[in-house]
């Protein structure tokens, strides 16, 4: 088997009960289409399509309670009939091309959650676009409606113009306050490109985030809600956009029979093996969100009665349907953790905390902004056990690599990474491992 294939069939780590993933990439390979695009790209697509706009019937919606699975969150929701989704290499490909079918060009401003992952914002900066970065509402740890706002008329005052977009983020899966960043949005015409990448299946009142805006980013990379090794997709709320952006994913070719190009494309599109992957994946997609919810109400029980540790829950407002990609927590500033004292002593030579890839080296232990030592002190301990306690976001606004980007704060994001953590939610994550992963944060504080 060559190497290619290999890699291949190691990244069917989430494989539906059926096997339907195997099914899919073997008729890639059996009929040649081991490129870009094809027939399984088409019926993801579709599958995806359906999946967004409720256009899709399932044991879970039918079966449970804990969704509001009233039919009219599994029929067709009228107003996205129009809906179509394209697949791409990456999440963060959706949203390059996004910004660019909202006109975003050099020297033009966007407004961004600042407490996210940099593929949020890094492809603003591809088009030497400029991030507006807005902080976080306390309660979803997600954009602040209010300082987006206020950003919004500071921008025109002191440009002489408004942002050319706003991309909220789903945090760990947290819906954003849709209604009113929609509103804020339609009130100042300004197109919303929604940052679903960890919100798949997430819901607002209902209805799947990625829906709301011109625009829904979505991820299928390896540790998402589900997987196509990499690869990401794009929701449009029309054909036109639609079109645009399949245009802008092959290269931006002019009809002609030669190769003539009158603007920069991308090689963008999804293979049609990945995209095999990903058609199998839909057929758990739902038993993966049931599994996630699931283990976020253990993890509220389990902790519930541990001091100084607060799982990081949804609003009691019916509206929210997060996803829970994964479970987060903060732990008060005064607990004391075994090894605490020893706290970034020494300087990391490794990937930490699912990174994969070359890191750069660095030559000190600490940065103006990270977590208290207690929090770094739970992640080593919890290595130590073969847990994985990943820190939360850094907030974007204070990576160096931003330094001179203008941002809207009110020190949530910041207060957040200084006490948050993750814990594991995987498919694979039983019971009983939540409960040791629960024991073994007992056991670390002193």
């Amino acid at each position: 088997m060559s190497e290619e294939r290999k890699t291949i069939y190691l990244c069917l780590a989430h494989m539906s009960e059926e096997g339907l993933e195997q099914k899919y990439v073997k008729e890639a390979f059996d009929t040649n289409w081991v490129v870009p695009m094809g027939p399984n790209v088409n019926a993801f697509e579709e599958d995806l399509r359906k999946f967004v706009t409720g256009n899709v019937e399932s044991k879970v919606y039918r079966d449970s309670s804990w969704l509001g699975a009233t039919p009219s969150t599994w029929h067709l929701d009228e107003k996205l009939k129009d809906t179509k989704v394209i697949c791409l290499s990456a999440g963060t490909a959706a949203v390059h091309l996004a910004l660019i079918a909202c006109g975003v060009k050099s020297g033009d401003e966007v407004c961004v959650q600042s407490f996210t992952f940099c593929a949020s914002s890094h492809p603003i900066t591809y088009l030497g676009a400029k991030p507006i970065f807005i902080d976080s509402e306390r309660e979803t740890w997600n954009m602040d409606p209010e300082l987006l706002e206020k950003a919004i008329l500071d921008r025109k005052e002191k440009t002489g113009k408004y942002p050319k977009a706003i991309i909220p983020v789903a945090l760990y899966g947290m819906p954003y306050d849709c209604e009113r960043i929609m509103a804020i949005a339609n009130k100042y015409d300004l197109p919303v490109i929604e940052d679903a990448a960890e919100g798949m299946g997430s819901r607002f009142n209902g209805q799947i985030l990625g829906t709301f805006g011109r625009f829904g980013v979505l991820s299928f990379n390896g540790n998402k809600m589900i997987t196509t090794s990499g690869g990401g997709a794009l929701v449009c709320r029309n054909e036109e956009d639609a079109n645009n952006v399949m245009w802008h994913a092959t290269q931006a070719r002019d009809a002609y029979p030669y190769y003539q190009h009158t603007e920069i494309g991308f090689n963008y599109r999804m293979s049609n093996v990945c995209a095999g992957i990903g058609r199998g994946q839909m057929t758990v997609l739902e038993d993966h969100i049931a599994h996630h919810k699931h283990v976020q109400s253990l993890y509220e029980e389990l902790l519930k009665d541990v001091s100084g540790v607060h799982i990081h829950k949804q609003p009691a407002d019916p509206r929210y349907d997060a996803n829970f990609w994964l479970c987060a927590a903060t732990l008060d500033a005064d607990v004391k953790i075994k090894g605490q004292e020893n706290a970034y002593k020494e300087v990391i030579k490794t990937a930490v905390s699912g990174a994969a890839g070359v890191i750069k080296a660095v030559e000190s232990t600490t940065t103006d902004c990270q977590p208290n030592e207690n929090v770094e002190a739970l992640r080593v301990f919890m290595l130590g056990k073969k847990v994985e306690c990943r820190p939360v976001w850094k907030p974007m606004h204070k990576q160096p690599v931003y330094a001179d980007a203008v941002a809207y704060t009110n020190g949530v994001s910041e207060e957040v990474f200084k006490v948050g953590f993750c814990l594991p939610a995987g498919p694979y994550v039983t019971d009983d491992d939540v409960k040791y992963i629960v024991e073994c944060i007992k056991e670390a504080i002193v």
